[in-house]
């Protein structure tokens, strides 16, 4: 009995020791290589990156007490070391960027888990390229999905697009492409009384309503959850 009380005693260890699974599937028809940015002190999740061919979903375990964002890559290119680039959201020219982010624009999903309740986000800060949803499984306290499945490239305005050969493969936000204070929420704009939307975030806002479209966007953009798993989609 004593070993039997002893196994039972590692199996419930072991499955506490993780606060929660997050499921990548790429809905894409083309190649995407996630990248992943832990928060500090917390351990990186897949060395930080790798490929997701079409089709393809992966399982992903993350810590208790675990922090960062995850995005997507396009058009990217490596070597057989792991060397090259990518078109969007590129970490240094690497293929597990291991503690590297990603260049903007790119669309991030952003967590905190067990904090003492998981905080999860979709936002647009940083810019756009490409659409996906988080989608809470098995929890409680609020777990809502919360996404940006429209294609924002389509309907970026023009001083905000990134192109390449031609096509607009990321919408930049107005902070990237301006660098002004209003648009950064710095300087004067450094609080929520003083950055307010921009007719720039307004667009981002009406396309995706639940993601951030500036720095200050949380009432209709930071969601709550317990105990659950993540699937995270992109399309």
């Amino acid at each position: 009995m004593a070993y039997w009380h002893f196994l039972l005693l590692l199996l419930i260890s072991v499955s506490g020791s993780d606060a929660a699974v997050f499921t990548l599937s790429n809905r894409c028809r083309s190649t995407i290589w996630p990248g992943i940015l832990s928060g500090a002190g917390k351990p990186q999740l897949m060395e930080g990156g790798f490929e997701l061919k079409p089709g393809q979903s992966v399982n992903i375990n993350a810590s208790q007490g675990w922090s960062g964002r995850i995005w997507a890559r396009t058009g990217c290119s490596f070597d057989s070391s792991g060397r090259g680039k990518c078109i969007t959201g590129d970490c240094g020219g690497i293929l597990r960027c291991a503690g590297a982010g990603g260049k903007p624009p790119a669309s991030l999903a952003e967590f905190t888990l067990d904090s003492p309740i998981d905080y999860y986000d979709v936002s647009l800060v940083d810019g756009f390229n490409l659409p996906f949803s988080i989608l809470p499984s098995g929890g409680k306290v609020g777990c809502k999905t919360t996404h940006c499945v429209s294609n924002l490239n389509r309907e970026c305005p023009g001083n905000l697009q990134l192109k390449w050969n031609g096509q607009v493969v990321a919408c930049k936000s107005a902070c990237l492409a301006f660098g002004k204070p209003e648009y950064c929420c710095t300087g004067d704009y450094s609080s929520p009384q003083t950055c307010k939307p921009t007719n720039y975030s307004k667009v981002f806002k009406a396309a995706c309503p639940t993601a951030y479209s500036y720095a200050y966007d949380d009432p209709s953009s930071t969601f709550t959850c317990k105990g659950a798993n993540y699937w995270i989609r992109f399309f």
